[in-house]
């Protein structure tokens, strides 16, 4: 599912006078005190924030009060993982949000039926079908009426979903609209609240991955009045401008690194570097695992490469070459880099101990799991691999079909313990599903681990060498990163 913002279209005094036309005959003269309850969105909300909890590990929310309880609401949301993005800013926001959906969804009844009781603005996408661009007029005249009523209208102004780690230039049409809506309100001598348009970063910790992390931030309103009188005199600059200081602010609530490669290179220091870093934490502020955030993590270390990319870019080019190096040793070797760390960061012999024992005891949990959950673990894994043609609809893929294999797999498994031994084994077999699952799911990934560290001990008994250089090679580039990490807070210190 592609939601989308809306295509640009020409400044004409024509096509402006029938989206007012339009939106005047749809829309009440003054937003509405409050929203009625929708309760067909309100089970699609709940069903929502189940598979929400169940697919992600942790899902952070920063300042969600900044969306208004009433009034009407522009959100304006990057957008780097289709389909889930609607989902994660839907079950955050209490209101119901009124997306923008390329109008390619519409065309089956069933889908169009279901968006539009969702509350879905059908958009007309140059690249979808050139010929029905004059449609928009109508979706631009609707976007002003359910503001005018006082509704939450949600809005991807990148324009289509993408996999860089960064906001990509926006377009127009998010602007074209707050400035539309508050020129119509101010026509009409100021009446009805006035919009507020809150810019949303959505931030993966790892797109693809099954139960991982996701930070949604909701930043400061981007005021619009201060536009509204150039707009009246050349509306195509201000909304320019408009649209500018809505990019500046997307910006700021995302993990951002300012180009393609500086990405990858914020990516591979949090892949080497940010188990230590953690540590570092636990041992100088005394915090736990649980307590220290990721993706917080993930925009200190891109703050800290563009520091040195701004200053010290031949350092930057060093640590880069050694990182890419170390990669092809690994390739080379066909052994993985937590398996290498694992070797120079030995544990408390009392925490391996404890780990080991609940790996014994957790052996029977794990093989019951395995079992029961396999089938529909497994088939959204494969049918997302398949099916998926570009990086942002692998997990739009695996949770749309997780949400029909796990109770389709599961609802059958039940049924047929019922039918061997009765209604309270099935009861008690459907109660221990989910934990039993879970418990598989992170028992298999210790196992990946262990066979990673496997295989880095015959690699250091056939090729001590190759597995030394290794070990090397990676402690030279963290005392590289150590002593980055020293000179950063040194001289950010000394700036503030």
């Amino acid at each position: 599912m592609a939601l989308t913002d809306t295509p640009r279209l020409p400044y004409t005094e024509a096509r402006g006078s029938e989206v007012v036309a339009s939106a005047r005959l749809s829309a009440s003269v003054t937003a509405a005190a409050s929203e009625p309850v929708d309760r067909f969105y309100a089970a699609v909300r709940l069903i929502g924030r189940f598979w929400v909890w169940f697919f992600f590990k942790a899902v952070e929310i920063r300042h969600a009060e900044r969306v208004p309880g009433q009034g009407p609401v522009l959100l304006c949301i990057n957008h780097p993982n289709n389909l889930v993005d609607s989902l994660l800013v839907g079950t955050v926001v209490r209101r119901k949000v009124h997306y923008l959906a390329t109008a390619s969804l519409f065309r089956h009844p069933v889908m169009a039926r279901f968006l539009r009781r969702c509350g879905a603005i059908p958009v007309y996408r140059r690249q979808d079908d050139p010929t029905k661009m004059e449609r928009n007029v109508d979706m631009f005249a609707a976007c002003l009426a359910a503001l005018a009523e006082g509704r939450v209208i949600g809005i991807y102004p990148e324009g289509t979903t993408h996999a860089e780690a960064r906001v990509q230039r926006i377009k127009t049409g998010a602007a074209r609209i707050a400035l539309g809506y508050e020129a119509e309100r101010q026509a009409r001598g100021g009446g009805g609240r006035e919009l507020t348009v809150v810019p949303v970063g959505l931030s993966f910790e790892a797109r693809k991955a099954f139960r991982g992390r996701v930070l949604i931030a909701f930043g400061p309103p981007v005021p619009v009045a201060p536009h509204l009188g150039a707009y009246r005199e050349d509306p195509a600059k201000a909304v320019d401008a408009l649209t500018t200081r809505m990019q500046w602010a997307m910006e700021a609530q995302v993990v951002h690194a300012e180009r393609i490669d500086t990405a990858d290179l914020v990516r591979a220091v949090e892949e080497l570097y940010g188990h230590e870093l953690i540590r570092q934490l636990e041992a100088e502020r005394g915090l736990q695992p649980s307590e220290i955030d990721p993706l917080r993590l993930g925009r200190a270390i891109a703050d800290a490469v563009a520091h040195f990319q701004a200053r010290e870019p031949e350092r930057v080019a060093r640590i880069w070459q050694r990182i890419q190096g170390y990669r092809a040793m690994l390739a080379e070797y066909h052994v993985r880099d937590q398996a290498v760390r694992a070797r120079l960061t030995r544990r408390p012999a009392g925490r391996r101990l404890r780990t080991s024992g609940l790996a014994v005891l957790g052996l029977p949990l794990f093989a019951y799991g395995a079992v029961v959950s396999a089938l529909p673990y497994l088939v959204p894994r494969w049918l997302s691999r398949r099916l998926a043609r570009k990086e942002t609809d692998y997990a739009t893929v695996r949770l749309l079909s997780s949400i029909v294999a796990f109770p389709l797999f599961w609802s059958a498994e039940i049924w047929l313990v019922g039918y061997v031994a009765g209604l309270r084994w099935a009861l008690a077999f459907a109660a221990s599903l989910p934990v039993s699952g879970l418990i598989a799911y992170h028992y298999w990934a210790g196992l990946a681990r262990l066979r990673g560290q496997v295989r880095f001990a015959a690699l250091a008994l056939t090729r001590q060498q190759a597995a030394s250089r290794l070990l090397a090679e990676r402690a030279t580039i963290i005392t590289e990163l150590e002593r980055a990490r020293a000179d950063y807070l040194t001289t950010t210190r000394g700036d503030a």
